[in-house]
């Protein structure tokens, strides 16, 4: 990099910072926000995210002068079966989700995300016959110890942890295969969602059972998931336009982080012994992982550099 370049990338380096910790950040206080609608019903609030979700991501698109790309991504048929799919598995991630902010299972919650990247490296190694190096394989073993662990001690698997982990880690590769960029996937998957979220509330408000219109701050909560969805990608996408691969992964436990000192701390729920060795497992192979990548990116950059 010659010298000139150096102060604009660190000016990008610091944008892509900040932008990672508010995206990041405001995830890992979202359950706040869930906690919140706990009175309704968890598949009312998912379509309701998904209908309110609708009209910020086309207002994004058209903001970013990216309207113009909905077209090609219609005429796709291949990548638009894929992301129908990673919508339906989206909308099963946010059902789970909300069901467990609505049922006093943040914690159980944070563990499948502080899980989910080791379910990534398992499902490419799976799926896209990826190599699993040593320490790779060794976070992977520690994270199945530990959910194996959890089972035998509470004598149930916890399938909210494993609901959360499996779903988005099986989105994120359905995402990587269609190779459309985070706004503009999100914006067709919303659509393609969006008449079967709409049908459902139609068909719950002709049985009785509607929550919308709701009390004003119900409803303003409601119509506001649309943009506590969808502004935090934003900033997400922003910060990885900036900032390495290896980089960005550091900041995603940020986000169960906040999760389980929010339902531990916050909401009372309760840290038990099986609980407490159950996540010491997962921080032990997350470190391996960490590590593994942190080599990786170093060793790519010394190969890049070399003679």
């Amino acid at each position: 990099m010659s010298p000139a370049a150096a102060p604009a990338q660190a000016r990008a380096t610091r944008a892509g910072v900040g932008y990672a910790l508010l995206a990041y950040g405001s995830w890992s206080l979202i359950p706040i926000y869930w906690k919140a609608l706990k009175h309704l019903d968890p598949l009312h609030v998912v379509a309701h995210r998904t209908l309110w979700s609708l009209p910020v991501l086309a207002l994004l698109l058209a903001l970013g002068g990216r309207l113009r790309e909905l077209p090609a991504v219609w005429r796709d048929r291949r990548t638009l079966r894929l992301l129908l799919a990673s919508g339906v598995l989206l909308a099963l991630n946010w059902a789970v989700f909300i069901w467990a902010m609505t049922h006093d299972r943040v914690l159980e919650s944070s563990l499948g995300y502080y899980i989910n990247p080791l379910v990534n490296v398992g499902l490419g190694v799976l799926v896209l016959h990826e190599h699993l190096r040593p320490r790779q394989a060794l976070a992977v073993g520690l994270a199945a110890a530990a959910v194996v662990y959890l089972t035998l001690a509470l004598g149930t698997p916890p399938w909210v942890a494993l609901g959360v982990a499996t779903t988005f880690g099986l989105y994120g590769l359905l995402r990587k295969i269609a190779r459309v960029d985070a706004l503009l996937g999100l914006a067709v998957e919303t659509a393609l969602l969006a008449p079967f979220a709409l049908g459902y509330l139609i068909v719950e408000g002709a049985a009785g059972r509607s929550d919308f219109p709701a009390p004003q701050g119900t409803s303003l909560l409601l119509v506001g998931s649309g943009v506590v969805s969808c502004v935090p990608l934003l900033w997400f996408a922003h910060a990885a336009r900036r900032l390495s691969y290896a980089t960005l992964g550091q900041f995603q436990y940020i986000t169960p982080t906040g999760h389980l000192l929010l339902g531990w701390l916050v909401y009372n729920e309760a840290l038990s012994s099986p609980r407490v060795i159950a996540f010491a497992l997962i921080a032990v192979a997350l470190a391996f992982y960490a590590a593994d990548t942190w080599l990786a990116a170093r060793a790519r950059r010394g190969t890049v550099a070399g003679p």
